[in-house]
């Protein structure tokens, strides 16, 4: 009970630090829906679908997917900037649980996602997509599993480095390959096949397969499943580690 008094504090303190500057979730979802308007119309002939609803049912989950690593692999700047002013530091002598501090942050992060997804998936209904409401849910919940771990990831590591020069390198050097080989813009079914094995060893590649098939109504499919496993488990190992780095900053 106590995690759970001290998680909800956190978070709502999170929540309303956000809140009094809304415009940094439309900020974080400019650039995706830049992709949807200006990238999406070209995909019809590329992928060679008969309509726009099926390249949208493509290219949409993916757009989803890299909106979750990104903006999750980048939330430690804030953290870099709390413990700069001492606000960390002054956790000390509160009895909040350290791993509360974590998962209020990393819950705001998630609530901001969902929202950018809910505008970014809005915006694809004008574009003719067409999703089954539970099957949305569903891919909502992988999108919350992935910034969950993302943002644990980068919470971890800046608590780690502590410098704003460090982390934007290191964070971008991991998210470049994790892009390319995920298939997150473009299905990587024509790739070649020692791409696609490289591919296979990415666990992205499997949250962004099993949210397209949520898009195309196979909740059947293995891949859904699979890739809602593969997340969760990561997630957890994810927080599991991050709460471990707070315990040892905040002690």
């Amino acid at each position: 009970m106590k995690l759970l008094r001290d998680t909800s504090l956190i978070f709502q303190r999170q929540m309303q630090l956000l809140l009094r500057n809304p415009v940094w979730i439309f900020v974080g979802v400019f650039q995706p829906v830049m992709y949807l308007l200006l990238f999406a119309p070209l995909l019809k002939p590329a992928l060679q679908v008969r309509t726009n609803a099926e390249a949208y049912e493509i290219f949409v989950p993916g757009l989803l997917v890299l909106l979750a690593i990104f903006g999750g692999l980048f939330q430690g700047f804030g953290l870099i900037a709390e413990l700069r002013a001492g606000i960390i530091e002054r956790s000390r002598v509160t009895p909040v649980s350290r791993l509360a501090l974590l998962l209020g942050r990393s819950l705001r992060d998630v609530v901001s996602l969902i929202a950018q997804a809910v505008i970014i998936t809005l915006l694809a209904l004008l574009f003719d997509l067409r999703v089954f409401i539970g099957n949305l849910l569903l891919a909502y919940l992988m999108l919350a599993l992935i910034s969950l771990m993302t943002s644990a990831v980068s919470y971890g590591v800046a608590l780690k480095v502590r410098s704003e020069d460090a982390l934007a390198p290191l964070m971008n050097t991991v998210a470049q390959p994790v892009l390319l080989l995920s298939g997150i813009l473009l299905p990587l079914t024509f790739a070649p096949g020692w791409l696609q094995g490289v591919a296979d060893w990415n666990p992205f590649s499997w949250a962004v397969d099993g949210t397209r098939a949520l898009f195309r109504g196979d909740l059947a499919s293995e891949a859904v499943w699979q890739g809602l496993v593969i997340m969760a488990v990561l997630a957890a190992a994810a927080v599991a580690w991050a709460a471990r780095m707070f315990a040892r900053s905040v002690r």
